[in-house]
């Protein structure tokens, strides 16, 4: 199994002391919990891309152009590129460029994305994010795949014979696709023969398993072999220490501070109390022991290689943080890594050959 560790940076007071950095400090931060994800042996560090309070994500290939300047082994993901927002040549510059500077470590994952605050700033709606996800996808992966691109589509201006620049040093990147309820996005993974990372944070495991057999349904109607499918998986929380009792203690005020922020902006609450959050939620909150059974019994519901784990203290203190990434490296990585076989991430120097 592979292992990455994920922000949608976050910014807002800290839960435990009130205080509020300013945005520089926080992208410094998030710049140096790269860094330690690699020195401890995380094998990818993944910035998510939102438009809206309280996230200051909107510009992943900025922060992750800085991650790969102090960085030089672990994989650098977007989680998610909102194609739906963005115009695909545009992207595809960015990328392009981001590919070369951090020496072939850069995998996509793309989403159509949601919130209000897309339709105030960009004029994408409901009813046509996911027709520009798809068309950005398809532009995206045909610019990355051919040196002249000559197309034409609904939401952009059309090209001819068009050279876009710099191209990319890995020949074909790996891209997959992010969805937490759409059908649409992996009948479009498995068409293509992409990987699909499923969201999994927001409700129990079914309806993400679901999704996942629908995926694998589709990918093998598409002609493609079953075995050759991947899924990457989130999780919902992430805490260790040396028994389960402490570990729910020292996250309860970081999940009634999450509790508290879901009902004031109006998210869906699923889970009423720390207890029933560890229980049935994806979240890793215990014991070294408790988190290499859990992860197994969610890898028998959707045969994942990858999961992604929160980079961010998430209102833990700074210390119990640094506890929880040595401790899962040290006690819990190493026996998921043994016992659930992956496949390399990504292309390029790093010698993966598979999508």
């Amino acid at each position: 199994m592979k292992f990455l560790l994920l922000t949608l940076i976050t910014h807002h007071p800290d839960p435990a002391t009130g205080a509020k950095t300013s945005a520089a400090e926080r992208l410094r931060a998030v710049v140096d919990s790269a860094v330690l994800a690699e020195e401890l042996g995380f094998d990818g560090f993944a910035v998510g891309e939102r438009h809206e309070d309280p996230f200051i994500s909107s510009s992943p290939p900025v922060v992750l152009s800085n991650i790969a300047a102090r960085t030089s082994r672990i994989g650098l993901f977007t989680a998610v590129t909102t194609l739906s927002l963005l115009d695909p040549v545009r992207a595809f510059e960015d990328y392009a460029t981001l590919d070369n500077l951090s020496d072939g470590r850069l995998e996509l994952m793309i989403g159509k994305g949601n919130g209000t605050a897309q339709a105030e700033l960009f004029h994408v709606t409901t009813d046509d994010q996911w027709d520009r996800n798809r068309e950005g996808y398809e532009l995206f992966r045909l610019l990355w795949d051919s040196d002249k691109v000559t197309w034409s589509g609904r939401f952009r201006p059309p090209l001819v014979d068009a050279k876009a620049l710099p191209r990319p040093l890995q020949p074909r990147i790996r891209i997959w696709h992010g969805s937490a309820t759409s059908r649409d996005s992996v009948d479009l993974a498995a068409r293509h023969g992409d990987p699909i990372f499923s969201a999994n944070v927001t409700y129990p495991v079914e309806p993400y398993a679901e999704l996942v057999r629908h995926y694998r349904q589709r990918w093998e109607f598409y002609g493609h072999q079953p075995q050759d499918a991947l899924v990457g998986a989130g999780t919902a929380g992430f805490h260790l220490a040396p028994t389960s009792q402490q570990a729910v203690a020292e996250y309860r005020q970081a999940f009634e501070t999450r509790l508290a922020f879901a009902r004031r902006v109006g998210l869906p609450v699923v889970f009423e109390s720390i207890e029933d959050f560890v229980e049935r939620s994806s979240a890793l909150i215990g014991s070294p022991q408790q988190v290499i059974d859990k992860v197994g019994r969610y890898r028998e519901q959707l045969g994942h290689e990858v999961i992604h784990l929160s980079a961010d203290a998430d209102g833990v203190t700074p210390s119990h943080k640094l506890r929880t990434l040595e401790m899962f490296q040290a006690e819990v990585a190493p026996v998921l890594r043994t016992q659930i076989p992956s496949r390399p991430l990504a292309y390029g120097k790093r010698g993966a050959g598979c999508r």
